[in-house]
């Protein structure tokens, strides 16, 4: 119930409690010099204690950690759980293994915040600033060297490197020597992949292209060459390796840096109105360094035979005491650090100062950002190493207790092989299902597929379509590894029927399954179902272990393309029947003659 006051009464209200103090109480006193002259006051240094630091930072730093904690926990105590209750083994080095974790998110924690501080604002600048003082051959060039910087500066592409140690070179020599001796050249060529990628996206911006042919020409060498190379025994152990790598380099600096370029490029040469125009540049990062990986595969080969990468491997071996500091633990991680995020800065300078001659904006700030980015990625590859890469490798190590004989399990198998095998397809399934579900970029993705697509796209439809794809190719990709069957038994059906999805969908449907693959394959989900599959290789002898990522792509894009084939199929017999009934309304409401 509201009561009504005069106003004088409110203002003799307002100054009950009120106590008045004079401006002249509140600043110090005029001083003068010798002549008389005023001398201009100088206030002292603020001094802000630690405890002052701590109040003002901890609100920010709590919500920035939980963040990241709520993403890698989860999966963590998952394994641990399972590890503990169903198999029954218990975990070995859990302190460096938990120290490892914390690292994680520390680190991943830095490295987002540097990202959003100091590395986006170039993107964004670049993307309004290149279209109008440089011609589109250069802004091509730029965009190509832009994909391969931030390339290296991917977090999970370091897993990739550390996943070269867990490959026999006697059972693999190729695949073990594109993980070792041609690590470097492997990401850069998976770097050249993503550059070609983003030229071709920010083209297609511009022209307004539509993705689907894009799709068949870029999924044309990419089947044929998977055809050929799966005739050779040898090159056959690639493909997994060369699929998961087009999964790998769609994360979190890749996706906003390209994609914020390519948007305000397209927006500068008006043609970014429509509301779609930002999908499909994630799809081709994802399939053109497949193709780069599987000619650097076929160029190895042609040069290298498989005996000589045994017998290389077994002289290295040998002398691997004699390694520098930056060759082994924290060394390689500092380094690895430095130069992912370093020559992407350096080169992002020089693309402001020299060609476009633009001053930075807030230079202190984006130098502070900078900082973050490369002592998080160095905190997060530390934890890389010790934490999450160690805690997937040792889960997978154990997993095929469940149903096989294993010197690690005790009593092994645990279980009779049905049950086992269930158990160990049930572990992937969950892993893969929860993981995904609890993606942050999952859940912005599947806000903006419903606000685009006017609600006929339900953003919690999207997230379980594409949890349940990734979940039942992760479980699949599993099964590979049991089974020993060749990964180009699955994907070429796999990508067939995408592909065929495809040619039915509708262009809005094709621009969102192919790019939902993307999201999927985070700095989190990446190196640990990457050391699992690896682990889970080694300990039942499998050849190779890579697979489960390519599989854990194609997955959603089959189920996210089925599920819009249903949903417009829903939407057409509903307008169907709307028409029915109005022909019917018609006919009983007209004039008898």
């Amino acid at each position: 119930m509201t009561q009504e006051v005069t106003f004088s009464r409110f203002a003799r209200e307002l100054n009950v409690h009120l106590d008045k103090i004079s401006y002249n109480e509140m600043v110090p006193p005029i001083e003068y010099d010798d002549d008389g002259n005023e001398i201009p006051y100088k206030p002292p240094s603020l001094a802000i204690g630690p405890s002052y630091i701590y109040r003002l930072l901890q609100p920010y730093l709590s919500i920035r950690f939980m963040d990241q904690f709520k993403a890698v926990m989860p999966l963590a105590v998952y394994l641990v759980l399972f590890q503990l209750f169903i198999l029954g083994q218990s975990i070995t080095d859990a302190s460096i293994i938990t120290a490892g974790l914390v690292a994680v998110i520390v680190g991943l924690m830095l490295f987002m915040e540097g990202l959003k501080v100091g590395l986006m604002p170039f993107g964004e600048s670049l993307g309004v600033s290149l279209p109008a003082k440089a011609s589109l051959a250069t802004v091509l060039i730029v965009v190509f060297l832009l994909g391969i910087g931030v390339t290296f500066a991917e977090p999970a592409i370091g897993a990739l490197q550390t996943a070269g140690s867990l490959v026999d070179v006697t059972k693999a020599p190729y695949l073990y020597t594109l993980l070792t001796t041609w690590s470097d050249t492997l990401v850069l060529v998976v770097g050249v992949g993503v550059g070609l990628a983003a030229a071709l996206g920010t083209i297609r911006f511009i022209y307004g292209w539509s993705l689907k042919p894009l799709i068949y020409l870029t999924l044309a060498p990419v089947l044929l060459i998977s055809l050929y190379m799966a005739q050779d025994p040898e090159l056959a152990k690639v493909l997994g390796l060369a699929f998961d790598c087009g999964a790998v380099t769609t994360g979190p600096v890749t996706v906003p840096l390209v994609l914020s370029l390519g948007i305000g490029i397209a927006h500068a040469a008006g043609k970014g109105g429509d509301s779609l125009s930002g999908f499909g540049i994630v799809t081709l990062a994802s399939l053109f360094p497949i193709v780069a990986v599987m000619i650097l595969a076929l160029y190895v080969s042609s040069t290298e035979s498989a005996e000589s990468i045994i017998a290389a491997s077994q002289a290295v071996s040998i002398s691997a005491s004699e390694l520098q500091w930056y060759e082994s633990t924290p060394g390689v991680e500092i380094v690895g650090g430095i130069r992912a995020i370093v020559p992407l800065v350096i080169f992002l300078l020089l693309v402001m100062l020299v060609l476009l001659r633009e001053p930075i904006k807030n230079p202190k700030i984006i130098f502070f950002g900078i900082v973050l980015c490369v002592l998080g990625m160095i905190v997060f590859n530390l934890g890389l190493s010790y934490g999450l890469s160690k805690l997937g490798g040792q889960s997978g190590g154990l997993v095929p207790g469940a149903f096989t004989q294993l010197d690690s399990v005790q009593n092994s198998p645990l279980y009779f092989l049905a049950l086992g095998l269930f158990i160990a397809l049930a572990f992937a399934w969950i892993l893969g299902f929860g993981a995904t579900l609890a993606e942050p970029a999952l859940n912005a993705l599947g806000m903006t597929v419903e606000s685009l697509t006017n609600g006929s796209f339900k953003k919690q439809t999207l997230m379980y379509a594409v949890s349940l794809g990734v979940g039942c190719g992760i479980a699949i990709g599993v099964a590979k590894i049991i089974f020993s069957i060749p990964i180009a038994y699955l994907l070429i059906p796999g990508y067939t029927i995408a592909i065929g999805l495809t040619i039915i969908s509708h262009e809005e449907f094709v621009n969102i399954a192919w790019d939902s693959a993307g999201v999927t394959t985070g700095p989190v989900t990446v190196p640990l179902v990457l050391a699992m599959g690896l682990g889970f290789g080694n300990a039942i002898g499998a050849i190779e272990g890579f697979g489960i990522l390519s599989m854990a792509s194609i997955g959603p894009i089959i189920a996210v393309l089925s599920t819009g084939v249903y949903i417009r199929w829903k939407i057409a017999k509903r307008y169907a029947r709307d028409e029915e009934q109005q022909d019917e309304t018609k006919i009983v409401g007209a004039p008898l003659v």
